[in-house]
Formats: structure tokens, sequence, C-alpha cells
């Protein structure tokens, strides 16, 4: 019978999702059937399943450190805001509807049979889930009805180890405090906890760890110090945009990327960042698009129409044509793709008011949106290099147009993306295009950046050993198991 264990954390951004990368792989290489599992999700950064749907980008990283395909039941609730109070609601890899901020927790109620489903669909084939809580459990005024945390540990019977994060300060008060606030019953699902991100020597810690432990009564499972590579494997936080860029090289490539409010599936950028040759520079708001950027690269947008307001509002349109006139590239992606064509129009109005908005006229195509979300998983080759890409397509437009017979991509027998006459500008729908070392390889000599040895794929597979080494170096992962629970079969 399977078991399951929960890691949860004193707020967000404390390392939950790398936790359970890093332990399911570690796990994974004892001989376990370790499955990652996190009830509700709040992201942009999706990736598409092997099942045909969606979920968060931590859990399809997650999947490959357990050696499994992704599926839509490891993350069963994706929520994707498209504004500051809204966000698509996504259960089971599909789109269910949008909801304001206020009128979610309603529908959130709604919603933990189908969490349950899909914890119990996992723990069929697996011996241990690993089951990642989503912000803190502390946030009280959020309980009423949570599925994402102790809601969801103490309908499931699952136990839960919680990470305090030092590198922030006053990890102490977090645990404490997380204990203080709790009621009883939610405290009693608490089996341990564990101190991450620790800089410097842990046994200057061990007074602190003693209070913790004295004050709450819960054991500790150990003092994992800081993992320097954890921003070489793919991001899901937009926090996590703020790691540390490549180290410039002589003479090194500027690859420019304006931070888009809504900026989506910025993952695609880690492979160009990974490279020793390239400068990734994210452009914030407020700083123009520096002119001296080999390449102005368009990234993926949950709200498509919205960012390019806000590019336009920012003058990188400006800074943008006035790139092309030096001679410069261009490249979009998915929504990138769709701003640099002539229109977007959305008749539904699935991004906001409908209407038919101008876009940047670049690239000699139109884009309609529609109600049903493309998401594949694609293979193609690049034929100017004759290289194999693969990645996924997840949005909603369709777009036609002249530049569309020139495409730069085959996917699947067919032409994909489109490219302007004099061949500065290419836009594409397929994600994850960077990873794939022979294209990279080839975009890169085709802005002057040196030869590279980066075999991106295979760096991640690598970082993800060196982190489960990490974990079982500094955590006690024979008593997390033993604090793990079997998992009770649903009723009926």
């Amino acid at each position: 019978m399977a078991r399951a264990i929960m890691i949860q954390g004193t707020g967000s951004n404390v390392g939950k999702s790398l936790l359970v990368a890093g332990l399911g792989r570690a796990l994974t290489r004892r001989g376990l059937r370790v499955a990652p599992f996190k009830p509700q999700n709040m992201s942009n950064n999706a990736a598409v399943t092997a099942d045909g749907g969606e979920i968060g980008r931590a859990q399809a990283l997650q999947a490959r450190a357990c050696g499994l395909p992704s599926s839509v039941h490891m993350n069963p609730v994706l929520l994707k805001p498209e504004s500051e109070t809204g966000a698509q609601v996504i259960v089971q890899g599909r789109r269910l509807t949008s909801s304001a901020a206020a009128d979610y927790p309603a529908l959130r109620a709604g919603l933990m049979d189908r969490v349950l489903d899909s914890f119990h669909r996992l723990a069929r084939d697996a011996d241990l889930v690993l089951v990642e809580g989503a912000g803190s459990p502390a946030e009280i005024n959020l309980r009423a009805r949570d599925i994402a945390n102790m809601g969801f540990a103490r309908a499931a019977g699952v136990p839960v180890v919680l990470a305090g994060d030092i590198d922030r300060g006053g990890v102490i008060a977090q645990l404490v405090g997380t204990a203080e606030v709790l009621d009883a019953e939610d405290r009693a699902m608490i089996r341990g906890f564990l101190i991450n991100k620790f800089r410097g020597d842990p046994r200057l810690f061990d007074e602190g760890y003693a209070a913790i432990a004295a004050r709450t009564g819960w054991p500790g499972l150990g003092v994992l110090p800081w993992f320097a590579e954890a921003w070489r494997l793919p991001a899901e936080d937009l926090m996590d945009l703020d790691r540390p860029a490549s180290t410039p090289a002589a003479g090194a490539v500027k690859i420019a990327v304006p931070r888009l409010p809504r900026i989506a599936n910025f993952d695609d950028l880690d492979p160009l960042a990974a490279e020793p040759g390239v400068t990734l520079d994210l452009v914030p708001p407020g700083r123009p698009l520096p002119a001296d950027a080999a390449l102005i690269l368009l990234p993926g947008s949950k709200s498509t129409r919205a960012d390019l307001a806000a590019f336009r509002a920012e003058g990188w349109d400006i800074d943008l044509a006035a790139h092309l006139r030096r001679g410069g590239h261009v490249m979009g992606l998915c929504g990138g793709f769709q701003m640099l064509g002539r229109t977007l129009s959305d008749p539904g109005g699935l991004e906001g008011p409908p209407g038919v908005t101008e876009g940047l006229g670049h690239l000699q195509i139109d884009t309609v949106l529609q109600p049903e979300k493309q998401l594949h998983l694609r293979q193609g080759t690049h034929p100017a290099s004759g290289s194999p890409v693969e990645g996924y397509e997840i949005h909603l437009g369709e777009t036609t147009g002249p530049d569309t017979d020139r495409p730069w991509l085959e996917i699947a027998g067919r032409p994909e993306g489109a490219m302007s006459e004099n061949g500065l500008v290419r836009g594409s729908y397929l994600h994850g295009l960077f990873a794939a070392d022979g294209f990279r390889a080839a975009l890169l000599t085709e802005l002057g950046a040196p030869a590279s040895a980066l075999r991106y794929e295979t760096e991640v597979d690598s970082v993800l050993d060196r982190l489960a080494g990490h974990m079982a170096a500094h955590l006690d992962l024979d008593e997390l198991l033993a604090m793990s629970a079997e998992i009770s079969p649903p009723a009926g």
C-alpha cells in the first residue's frame, strides 16, 4: 500500500518545490516508486503533460526527478493569474473557468473531491506520494475550505513536515509562530520540521534548532545548506526571474527580454541563461531595451493584449523598432509571437474585454483568440540547421498571414511559425525550443556567440542528481519515511 508525506512551508518561496524534487530523486534512487503531488498551485509557468493537459512547471520537474511522465493528476488545481484580481482555473488539466479572487473561495469548496480523486489515482502506482503545500498553513484567514495545505492533509490523512527558510531571517519565529496560530487538530498533523537555505556552518544554529524542537515538540529532520545550483533548474515562481544570470565572457552576446507584467512559461529562458557566452538581460519596467542586444526576445504571456499595452506604455515598441533599424534580431514565443503581428483579436473576451488590438506590425500575421486551448507535446526539426527540436504548445490563438508562408520550423510534418521577409523577425508557438542543443547552437552562432559544449537536458538531470545527494547528506530520509502514513483507499 502506498504511503504519503506532505512538505508544507512557513511561507511562499521557502523552497518547497525544490525540496520535493530533490527528495523525489533521492528516494527514487533508493528504489522506491515516488510520485509528486500538489493539490493547488498558482503559476503562469505551466507544462503540457503526457496525458494532454497542463500542470505547474514545478510538478513537471518533480515528475522528471522521479523518473515519471508528467500527469494532470500531479497538480489537479492550477490557478493562472490573468489580472491583479482574477485567474484562470485549471482542473485536472483543463480550463474550468476564470474566477475573480473574491469568488474563488466558494468555487474552491467544490474542488476537494477532484483533488482527492487525483491523489488516489497517483497512489495506485506509487510506493510514496510526496505532497507539496502552497503558501503557508499559518494563513489561518484562508483555512476555511482550504484544499492546499491543512485542509488537504486532514481530508487525505497525510502527515506534514514543515519547512522554514532561514535565509529570509526569523526562522524560529516562522516555525514556532506557525505552531502557535494553528488549531489543535491542524497542529497535530505536523510530525517534524526542517530548516532550508542555510549559509555557513550549520552547527552555528544548534541552539536555535533545539529551541524550535523544545517549543513545538516536533523532531527536526535536519538543516539543509544553501544549494547554489538551484538556479540551473527550470523555474516556476516569478520571483525566480531574479536568479543570477550567466557570467558575461569577453564579447558575450546579449539577449534582452522585456519583463512583461503577465510573463508566462519563462523557463523558456533557462537554457539561454545557462550558456557561458550569453548575457541574458531581463529588462524591468522603467528601463529601455538595451541598444547593444543582439536579440530581443518577446516571451509568452498569460494576457497578451494587456501585456502588449504595457509593452507600449514602457516605450519598448520604439526601442524595438530602433533595434530592427540597426539590423538586430527579434524573436517572439507564443504570446510574444502574437504581439509581433498586425492584429490580435479576442472576439469572445477570453483574456479581457472583447476587441481587436493593433500589433507591433513586424510580422505580417493576424491572430484570433479562440475558446479551445491548444495543448500539445511536439517534435520536429529546424530545417536551416537540420537540428531536431521538441517542446510544447499551450495557447488559445490561431495565427494566419503571409509570413506564415516562411516558416522556420517544421513540427510533425507541418510548417510552424513565421518569419519576416528579411529574416530578422521570427515567431513560433513552440515552448521549450532553446533546450534543443543543436538549435540553440545554430541560433547563437548566427548571433555571434562563442561555441559552447553545454548539453542542457543532460545538465538538468545532473543537477537533480547533485540535489538528491545534497538532500541525502543533510536530511534524515529514514526518519522522513518513518513519518509518512499509509494512504487509506477512498470510501466506496
